[in-house]
């Protein structure tokens, strides 16, 4: 995909699988995903890949987000993000900078591998108040000890959006964690977000009022959602998350007083 002279392209890890009515529901609904059936398996699973975005543009080489890493509990499994780069003409070596949406574990797998960074060249940053609440706050938990502490000697923290790059913007967002941050990629008059997970499934733009489970203020994560979808009807931006099917970006479009997902 190119956003004017950015290009951003999907580098898949893995996949993870969860029971969707367990995950993403609707309040005082019985079965909220009894109108959106095909989105799901015959058993009622959801299937959520997992990887990141690699955005090109000038000398720098970013990686947002990066996986679940080598990894397989049974309903999650990765390990192939950094051959993903590898299909992209990418080594770990390059990558300028790994910037993350936010620290949940299948977001920060590959920051680093048994206590070394993966990107040894790269510096790693996120947002200050993600950090405190994963990494160093009462709520720590050990899966971003594990994978982010290596990291601490090439990281930079902000609390504020800033721009990484030419055309490359992080947008905070929170709701869904306390430091979820979109990344937006402007150029050539194009626009695009990179989500993170502000939005797990697609269905959630037609759904106004459904709640995801690892949302850590539903209220929120909600207005945001909401917020994004109706402006990107609104201006055409293309929107996409990792979660996504096929991690494929795509449109929101508006009418008969509701609104739809449209790949592109």
């Amino acid at each position: 995909m190119k956003i004017g002279d950015i290009e951003v392209l999907a580098v898949a890890d893995g996949v993870g699988t969860e029971v969707a009515a367990e995950i993403l529901t609707r309040p005082g609904v019985d079965d909220p995903w009894a109108c959106h059936a095909h989105h799901l398996a015959a058993d009622g699973t959801l299937a959520l890949p997992l990887g990141g975005f690699l955005v090109r543009g000038g000398t720098r080489t970013v990686l947002v987000d990066a996986g679940v890493g080598p990894f397989d509990d049974g309903r999650y499994c990765g390990g192939a993000l950094v051959d993903s780069l590898a299909a992209h003409g990418v080594t770990p070596g390059e990558v300028t900078d790994v910037v993350f949406t936010h620290l949940h574990f299948d977001h920060v797998g590959w920051a680093s591998v048994e206590g070394r960074p993966v990107f040894p060249r790269a510096t790693y940053r996120a947002h200050r108040a993600d950090w405190q609440h994963f990494v160093t706050g009462a709520g720590a938990t050990p899966e971003a000890v594990a994978k982010l502490t290596p990291v601490e000697g090439q990281l930079e923290l902000f609390d504020a959006d800033f721009t990484l790059a030419p055309g490359v913007d992080a947008l905070h967002l929170p709701g869904h964690t306390p430091g979820t941050t979109a990344y937006v990629l402007s150029s050539g008059g194009r626009r695009a977000l990179l989500l993170g997970d502000v939005a797990h499934s697609v269905v959630q733009f037609g759904e106004r009022d459904w709640e995801v489970i690892w949302d850590v203020d539903p209220a929120a994560a909600s207005a945001v959602r909401n917020r994004i979808a109706d402006e990107a009807a609104d201006t055409g931006d293309l929107l996409v998350a990792a979660h996504f099917p096929g991690m494929r970006f795509g449109r929101v479009l508006a009418g008969d007083g509701g609104r739809r997902f449209v790949a592109v």
